[in-house]
């Protein structure tokens, strides 16, 4: 992924290493997401949780999973753009076109617009009956 650095000049990170690194699912040096840190963001969540060790496997491995699965389709975007380095862009596209996902702060300045949900019928329907029920008191 590029990051910009103080300097303003951009660095790249290869693709190909992520490509050919083979899923370490038993390889606490590669995992992204450690249990400590799974346990802090528990901890941040509610002080008062404690998950099971069964628990915290399941959520590591989806972890992991999504992790590589991202970088993997990210990596085939940036090969389709025949670049020789992953691209943050390139995360991005993959995160907000198969997961509808958007990181603000990362990439391009741009405001994305909020999209608006379209309401359907039954909704207006019952907008309706709840005002016309709040008239009458």
């Amino acid at each position: 992924m590029s990051q910009s650095n103080a300097s303003g000049s951009s660095s790249s990170t290869s693709f190909s290493n992520a490509q050919n690194s083979g899923s370490g699912s038993g390889n606490t040096e590669n995992q992204v997401l450690t249990r400590g840190r799974l346990q802090d963001l528990v901890r941040e969540v509610d002080p008062n949780e404690q998950l099971d060790e069964e628990v915290e496997e399941l959520l590591l491995q989806i972890a992991d999973d999504f992790i590589e699965s991202t970088v993997n389709a990210s990596c085939q975007l940036a090969k389709h753009r025949q670049a020789t380095a992953l691209d943050v862009t390139d995360v991005q596209m993959h995160l907000e076109r198969q997961w509808n996902m958007w990181i603000p702060g990362f990439g391009t300045d741009e405001l994305r617009p909020y999209k608006r949900a379209p309401v359907t019928e039954a909704h207006k329907q019952r907008m309706a009956l709840i005002r016309k029920q709040m008239k009458k008191f």
